[in-house]
Parts: structure tokens; sequence; C-alpha cells
């Protein structure tokens, strides 16, 4: 959590990207409206953000989106689909006509009782047209584990977040390729990607010269959860390495790069510097601490990125 690389990624030759600039909040007005937000998806054009609302302690979770209006951001709103069950982590397809998210849902309207996490596809017929019915994606996607984070590229290849037991590992990064309008049984990335600690939420180019995940709890981590990135030479992943100059000491994850833009999109819950045993404070300041933007609740962030 993009043409946030340019054409060098593509390249035999490929190297690490830096930030710019210091990362910024994101839709501060709206998202300081909701305890947590996170996973953010932005549509092709450039008119819709998308992203997850949820409680304090993350036990509801619902998808709400904003459109581009010539006074800026509209009002959020409900997705028509969502609300009533956990929906999170949504992603547009390349022509914006495809909706993909993770839900507990079950799988038709005869019950309300949840089940495990799977991908679900909305689809509408144009950009301004309302969204359709969920549908699961089922099989070989979709099993009886929890499958989260789906990113689509330009292919129709589907990478994803899988809890595979059986692996003994934590969570790995998995991708099913689009062969013939089917996809293949989905196989975890190599080494470079995954390892026995968690990696998850992984962004990938819509090209798959480069992935951007988080991982938990890794040898070279700053923080609880980093961003890590990885590129792709002529189909082998390249060791993933820390983006250290945007990941701070607190969790930072849901990385989703805007290609027009050369825009990188996180979710962060980094703790702005609040001076934390220099002074006794008031009320009031503490108030105002607690109401401030980067006060440790899950947030959106942006920084802007080039290529070395």
């Amino acid at each position: 959590m993009k043409q946030l690389l340019f054409a060098l990624l593509c390249f035999v030759t490929l190297t690490p990207i830096h930030a710019q600039d210091t990362p910024e909040p994101f839709l501060e007005g709206i998202v300081d409206k909701f305890p947590n937000v996170r996973d953010i998806a932005i549509s092709p054009n450039g008119n819709e953000v998308i992203f997850s609302a949820q409680s304090v302690m993350g036990d509801i979770s619902a998808l709400v989106s904003v459109t581009k209006t010539k006074a800026g951001w509209s009002q959020p709103k409900v997705m028509s689909f969502s609300g009533q069950f956990f929906d999170l982590e949504p992603f547009f397809a390349p022509d914006g006509l495809q909706l993909y998210f993770v839900s507990n849902r079950p799988l038709d309207n005869t019950t309300t009782e949840i089940k495990d996490f799977d991908i679900w596809v909305v689809n509408r017929s144009a950009v301004n047209d309302t969204w359709s019915a969920p549908e699961n994606l089922g099989a070989p996607i979709n099993t009886s584990m929890d499958e989260f984070y789906p990113a689509i590229t330009n292919s129709g290849n589907l990478y994803f977040t899988l809890d595979n037991p059986e692996l003994k590992q934590r969570d790995n990064i998995y991708v099913s390729e689009l062969k013939n309008g089917k996809y293949t049984t989905p196989k975890a990335l190599s080494e470079g990607i995954n390892t026995v600690s968690y990696e998850f939420n992984a962004f990938v180019a819509p090209d798959e010269s480069y992935l951007i995940f988080s991982g938990y709890n890794r040898k070279d981590g700053l923080g609880s959860g980093d961003m890590y990135i990885s590129y792709n030479n002529d189909g082998v992943w390249s060791t993933a390495k820390n983006l250290t100059t945007i990941n701070s000491d607190k969790m930072d994850y849901c990385p989703f790069v805007d290609t027009k833009t050369n825009t990188l999109y996180f979710t962060s819950k980094r703790l702005g510097n609040y001076n934390t045993t220099n002074t006794k404070r008031s009320l009031e300041e503490l108030k105002t601490i607690f109401k401030q933007f980067d006060n440790g609740l899950s947030r959106l962030y942006r920084v802007k990125f080039e290529g070395n």
C-alpha cells in the first residue's frame, strides 16, 4: 500500500524508489470522521476513492466512497452493497467497471450467518452506473481459508493474501494467473517476498514490474509493520527491500499507487511527536492530541515517488 515507478522498472536493471516528500495526510477532513480508516482504492479516472471505515476495535468494517466534485471531495457514503457484513480492502479493475473486495458475507441471501473471508466482485456497465450485487469469485481463488487484499493487473492476474496453516507460516502473498479466461491454481510468491513472518496487503503494478506489500515482525522492520518493495526481473521477484524513507516506528500498511500521478497512498498508525514526558498536560491539551490526525489510529497518507 502508482506509476510511481517510471519505465526504468521495466528493464533488467532495477533500482529502488525513494520518497521525495514527507508523507502527508490524505482526505484529512473526511478520514477523521471515523475511528479507523484503511485500505484505499482510487478509480482509474481518479474521480472516486473507496476506503474501509472501521470501528475503534476493528470489529465493524464497511466500504465508504467519496467522489471528486468542483468543490472538492463529496461527503462520504456507504457503498450500495456494503454496511451489513464485514467488508474491506477494495481494488478497481483497470477499466474501473469492476471492484474487487473482501467480505465475510454468506454466499447467498438465504442466510445472514457470516463465513470465512473471501474475495468478491461487483460490476457496472459504465463509470456512472450503480454497482451490481456482489459475486463470490469461487474456486480456485476462494477456499475454506481466509483470502484478503486482491490486486488485479492489466493481464488479469490476481494477487492476494492467503493464510494457509499447512505451510506452518503466517500470511503469504499468492498469485493466480488468468489463462484462457480462467484462473489457475494460486501459487505462493518466492522467498524473496514470503518469509516465516507475515506478508500481506500487496499492491502490484499494472504491468507487474514491481510489488509493494506489508510485512509484520520482519527482522529488518522499523516498527510493528512496514512496507516493502520487490521488483520483477524476467519473472523472478527480487529480495524485498524495506521502504525506510516512508515507514515509521508504528504500523504502516495497505499500499496503493496511483500510477497516473506517481503517488503512493498507504495506511499508518503513526503517532505524532507529542513530547510525551516533558510536561504535564491540561485536559484541553489532551483533547487536542487525541483529535490530531496522527494520533495512533489508522489514517490515510500519501507521498510522491520517483525512480533513482
